[in-house]
């Protein structure tokens, strides 16, 4: 292909090729192709129709190995394509970042009617539409690491460019494009689920006033509209026709739980504030909460695994699954707002029974120095030990002879580490999975805090309601190994490190979208505030210049086995 003669040192240049009327036909289509391609490989901007194409890469690949010439012959399959980026809604994409005006309106006209060079840019269209489309239905329109700074995962990616000749090879575009869609079961259950929201769209919807908390056998004129907006959501039956629908009656008592429960909510079947606040979320919002859950979706690999552990922040919910089938689902606790526990993958390689906590520096000093100085008794009480230094070298120190209050960020030479025992602030046992951001799971002495409906309470590490319980399952596989004989282990207060017979898959997610195991369309607060966040790249327009770039591949990073600082 001969050399671009421009300055290629333009940052901001934008290429608006123009048609040429002096070229025999057949000439125009190839000369067009190969100018416009020179100007994506030389990293110019290129527009054709008054859209840029994006998937630079891929496009120059395949018209590289299709020789430059125009793929998009049959009529057929542009309207496949069509009616794929029309669909791609339904996924929570926008069909206008994949140019669907102008090719539906430039569609409706016979191909041979247009002039070639019109051709041309109609023809790298749909190129760029469908390489663009299948890149977000397969790895996500946001690359996942400018949300979450600590994603790490392996994530599905294909050479687009290879799959689009095959499509046009094969004749079936759509199926093209379907197989591209995540196959994942709650990935589809999460379509549908849009689906029904979606037709709530439209809907008067307007804001129920605050006023006193309603219960069960009160009276109060907004249970009318109440009873409507739980109806539209499916959590009350449209069949009950009530005397009096301004009357908190026994079908009330019934549905108002669900709902609750369905939300993160206490069902204690009041309608105080939180719960109110749920019923006003707004069609709309609760479209926008599935699309971000979607887009988090498709950043995950091809397959979890046949064994493997996930952990949804959003949901404070642990569960573990083998060959699809749930093993168990427990509460968890998670990192503080402030203190957030992070969103990645690795594996569960090694269990620790009566595991010591080192205190992180940054606790030891926010957290563990105030305490230190308001209670003298305190390192006592919790069977703290203070030393000077670290690794091997490290010195145990009496700390009556520590003048704590002289100590700050700058000054602070000292570690803490907390005995195995029932305070200890890991509890009985951890899940260890080495990684850089010292977060794993762990046994808690503090079970009350499991009772509550809101479990952000630690400093990112994630808390096990039932932690034997997940150990069993871990350990399953391996011979000799019980929940009687783990439990006698805790009985010596030594620590004791067992490995699993395989590593585990472990998935730490933030979802605050999912339809449950029984079907139920499940929502959470939004606890990081990461949604409006996502949500806002995933609704920027091409004319931002960035929107539709297709993400860069993420690859699962091995973490290196470390002497990892702890933290609860």
């Amino acid at each position: 292909m001969p050399g671009l003669k421009a300055a290629t040192n333009a940052l901001a240049l934008v290429l608006v090729v123009a048609l040429c009327p002096w070229f025999s036909s057949s000439a125009k289509a190839n000369e067009s192709l190969v100018a416009r391609i020179e100007a994506l490989d030389a990293g110019f901007t290129v527009e054709v129709l008054g859209n840029r194409l994006l998937a630079r890469q891929a496009l120059s690949n395949f018209y590289a190995a299709n020789g430059y010439k125009r793929a998009w012959r049959s009529a057929e399959q542009r309207h496949q394509l069509l009616e794929a980026i029309e669909s791609a809604s339904g996924d929570g994409l926008d069909p206008r970042d994949y140019h669907a005006d102008v090719l539906a309106e430039l569609s409706s006209r016979p191909l041979q009617d247009l002039p070639a060079d019109l051709q041309t840019d109609l023809d790298l269209l749909f190129s760029d539409a469908f390489l663009m489309l299948g890149s977000h239905l397969l790895e996500g329109k946001v690359s996942p690491n400018t949300i979450h700074a600590e994603w790490t995962a392996n994530r599905r990616q294909r050479n687009m460019d290879q799959v689009l000749a095959a499509a046009l090879v094969n004749g079936d575009i759509g199926a093209a494009v379907e197989s591209l869609r995540p196959a994942h079961s709650d990935y589809l259950r999460l379509v549908r689920a849009r689906q029904t929201m979606a037709g709530l769209l439209g809907q008067p919807w307007l804001p129920i006033p605050a006023g006193p908390a309603i219960r069960p056998g009160d009276q109060d004129h907004r249970l009318i509209e109440i009873r409507r907006r739980l109806t539209a959501l499916g959590d009350l039956s449209g069949s009950v026709d009530p005397t009096d629908p301004s009357l908190y009656g026994e079908e009330l008592e019934t549905a108002l739980p669900l709902f609750q429960a369905r939300h993160g909510l206490e069902p204690d079947g009041i309608i105080g504030p939180a719960t109110l606040a749920a019923i006003n979320l707004l069609p709309i919002e609760r479209v926008h909460r599935i699309d971000a859950s979607l887009e988090r979706w498709r950043w995950l690999p091809e397959s979890l695994g046949a064994r493997f552990v996930l952990v949804n922040i959003a949901g404070y919910e642990l569960k573990m699954m083998d060959q699809g089938v749930e093993l168990l689902r427990q509460r968890v606790i998670v990192g503080r707002p402030f203190r957030q526990t992070p969103v990645f993958s690795d594996r569960i390689r090694y269990l620790v029974v009566n595991p010591t906590w080192t205190v992180p520096r940054r606790l030891m000093i926010e957290d563990q120095l105030p305490q230190i100085i308001r209670d003298p008794d305190y390192l006592q009480r919790l069977n703290m030990k203070v030393y000077r230094g670290w690794g091997a070298d490290r010195q145990q120190i009496d700390p009556a002879t520590i003048n704590w209050g002289t100590l700050s960020p700058d000054n602070f030479p000292y570690q803490l580490v907390q005995a195995p025992g029932p305070n200890n602030a890991l509890g009985r046992i951890k899940f260890m999975f080495p990684n850089q951001y010292d977060v794993y799971l762990h046994d808690t002495p503090s079970r009350e805090l499991f009772g509550r409906v809101d479990r952000s309470f630690s400093s990112g590490c994630i808390r096990v309601e039932q932690p034997f319980a997940l150990a069993e399952q871990l350990l399953s596989g391996a011979p000799h190994w019980n929940q009687e004989r783990i439990h006698n282990m805790v009985g010596s207060n030594q620590p004791k490190t067992i490995l699993l017979p395989e590593p585990v898959p472990v998935y730490i997610q933030y979802w605050t979208a999912w339809v449950d195991d029984r079907g139920r369309l499940q929502f959470r607060n939004d606890i990081y505030n990461r949604d409006s966040r996502l949500l806002a790249r995933l609704r920027e327009n091409s004319s931002g210049g960035t929107h539709g770039l297709t993400p860069a591949a993420i690859t699962y990073q091995e973490p290196q086995t470390k002497d990892n600082t702890e933290q609860p």
